[in-house]
């Protein structure tokens, strides 16, 4: 059996977010969030997965989404890639998701909590050991905790997890296995089958299940992302060896720039399609403050049309 990455977005949105799927993200959720208790008994799965056609990076948003307990929201968003401001977007999904809640001229005691959880296949707390790390609002200085059931920030770094098969221990142990390691099975292990939601997680995830057009976007989608691997490693290596060959910290910023332009170029081709030299020229001339902006606001661009407006509004001229 060959089985699909669940880290992957298209993949773990197919395992964990269809209509089906409600039993399989309560036990991952009381896994993740609540160290295998049963604390969440049922669910709400808000925009089920629908078969998608994968245009670009801005279909990676809010992978699943959740209301629990009857109020309580969590948003899920797996990430396999570490992009510029990837920690802001994580704040702002969340600060989204808690202040959409209410209309014009509601009270505020209608707001219920957001959690956000986060699944990333690098390091991201790189000072921390552990695997699940939890974040709230608190204090600064006596790290006293300011409304810390409203808002919670939760992470998985899936790179941390290291124990094999014969080492699993826990509920939670299974879960973060199965997505770390799923796509390298050929059949479902023992370990991890005597779990029903863990065995009904590999069934969907069995490539055999799928419809050719979801086979078709799921190549697609891991067709990019090892483009985007290619073009962020590629980007450092032409920044040092830019930096290296100017021999001054001008050149080291210069390389570094050039590969930020590289990388975004790429980018925007994937997302909008071929770009003249002359928009090409145009974005090499940008700030590197410009370029970290087009960074962020590209992932909204659909056409070359919004690409040039961009441009215009930040005083680039043709």
């Amino acid at each position: 059996m060959n089985f699909i990455n669940p880290k992957t977005d298209f993949a773990f949105k197919k395992i964990f977010g269809s209509a089906d799927s409600k039993d399989i993200l309560i036990s991952f959720l009381n896994a993740i969030l609540y160290e295998a208790q049963p604390v969440i008994e049922d669910l709400e799965i808000l925009d089920p997965y629908l078969a998608p056609k994968i245009k670009g990076v801005k279909d990676t948003y809010l992978d699943v989404k959740a209301k629990i307990g009857g109020s309580k929201t969590v948003i899920i968003e797996m990430q396999v890639l570490n992009v510029e401001s990837f920690e802001k977007r994580i704040l702002y999904n969340a600060t989204k998701a808690y202040s959409v809640q209410l209309k014009s001229g509601e009270n505020y005691n209608l707001l219920n909590p957001v959690i956000a959880l986060t699944i990333t296949d690098f390091q991201m707390f790189e000072h921390l050991e552990t695997v699940i790390s939890r974040f709230c609002i608190k204090e600064k200085n006596n790290r006293v905790e300011y409304l810390a059931d409203e808002l919670e920030f939760v992470f998985v770094e899936l790179p941390k997890f290291d124990k094999t098969l014969a080492e699993l221990e826990t509920l939670t142990d299974k879960w973060i296995y199965f997505m770390k390691s799923a796509r390298t099975l050929r059949s479902v292990p023992e370990e991890l089958g005597n779990v029903p939601e863990l065995r009904k997680a590999f069934t969907i995830a069995n490539e055999a299940n799928l419809e050719p057009d979801e086979l078709e976007d799921l190549e697609r989608r891991e067709i990019f992302i090892q483009d985007q691997r290619g073009a962020i490693s590629k980007a450092t290596r032409i920044g040092i060896e830019q930096g290296i060959r100017q021999g001054i910290e001008q050149g080291i910023e210069q390389g570094i720039k050039q590969g930020n332009v590289t990388l975004i170029v790429r980018q925007l081709e994937h997302s909008v399609g071929q770009l003249s030299p002359e928009i090409q020229t145009r974005i090499a001339q940008l700030s590197a403050q410009q370029l970290e902006n087009l960074g962020e606001a590209l992932l909204d661009f659909a056409s070359v049309s919004d690409l040039t407006t961009w441009l215009q509004a930040h005083n680039n001229r043709q």
